[in-house]
């Protein structure tokens, strides 16, 4: 792509960034002495800025991450439990059936996953017993008892149910909120993408975006550059009953050559 066009695009998506508000930071007296290096600071201002040109380069090499992820079929858990975040984070997860946590972060949802597992598996239990009308042979008190501690696990576990294992990476809105989760995942050595603000400490994740990590607006559109990449790379990537019907295919069509007869040479062999 030649250079002219290189730099209109990303002049287009800082303005883009500028109208969507991920670069208004906090104010200067809370600016992380390890954010300075993504900040601007006016004389005349108060607040911290984010300077856009480090968020289009680092958006860049997250976004290259997520893809390689996706690519490999990894797993990526993505956390955001503020108002801002909620409801893009499970959108986007639940359309990629990917793992997400937009309520609260459980400790241990990393650390212990075996005892979360466990938990899962008794949720799954509990729902099956309950469809199954298991539950009929118990009292009404009984009853009620068990319908409230399933409304209650299906409400922790609502985005975890189906994580199997381990994810290749987490993703999270705001390190701060979810300190927990960040520690968890450095202890595991489990790589983290973070949209973050100046307060934040860039340090401790592998793969920072600075933006507005409160606005509601900022985040959606930091999510929706992540959901175009992450469409991009499935775009790419054979669904998994074609790589198995192709496979079908080829192994009929084997047979058929292996049983084909050899051509008959006797009559050559004769006028010879």
């Amino acid at each position: 792509m030649p250079e002219d066009s290189i730099t209109t695009t990303k002049n287009s998506e800082i303005e883009e960034m500028k109208k969507a508000g991920v670069h208004y930071g906090h104010k200067r007296s809370r600016t992380h002495p390890k954010a300075r290096y993504f900040t601007i600071e006016p004389n005349n201002s108060t607040i911290t800025f984010i300077d856009l040109e480090k968020t289009v380069e680092l958006l860049q090499q997250a976004i290259k991450f997520i893809q390689d992820i996706v690519k490999n079929k990894g797993v990526i858990l993505w956390v955001g439990t503020q108002g801002g975040a909620k409801k893009v984070i499970a959108e986007l997860a639940q359309k990629y059936n990917f793992p997400y946590v937009n309520n609260r972060w459980l400790g241990g949802t990393l650390t212990n996953f075996h005892t979360l597992a466990k938990r899962i598996e008794y949720l799954k239990e509990l729902e099956a017993d309950s469809q199954s009308g298991k539950w009929e042979k118990f009292t009404k008190q009984e009853r009620i008892r068990l319908t409230q501690e399933l409304e209650k696990l299906q409400k922790k576990f609502a985005g975890l149910r189906d994580m199997k294992d381990l994810p290749q990476a987490l993703f999270i809105v705001d390190p701060v909120v979810h300190s927990t989760a960040v520690r968890e995942a450095i202890r595991l050595h489990i790589p983290i993408i973070s949209i973050l603000d100046t307060d934040d400490d860039p340090s401790v994740i592998d793969y920072p975006i600075p933006a507005n990590d409160s606005a509601k607006s900022s985040i959606s559109y930091i999510m929706k550059r992540i959901e175009e990449a992450i469409q991009e790379v499935q775009h790419t990537i054979p669904a998994a009953e074609d790589v198995t019907e192709k496979q079908e295919q080829k192994e009929e069509k084997e047979p058929e050559i292996n049983n084909k007869k050899a051509p008959n040479t006797s009559a050559l062999e004769e006028k010879s």
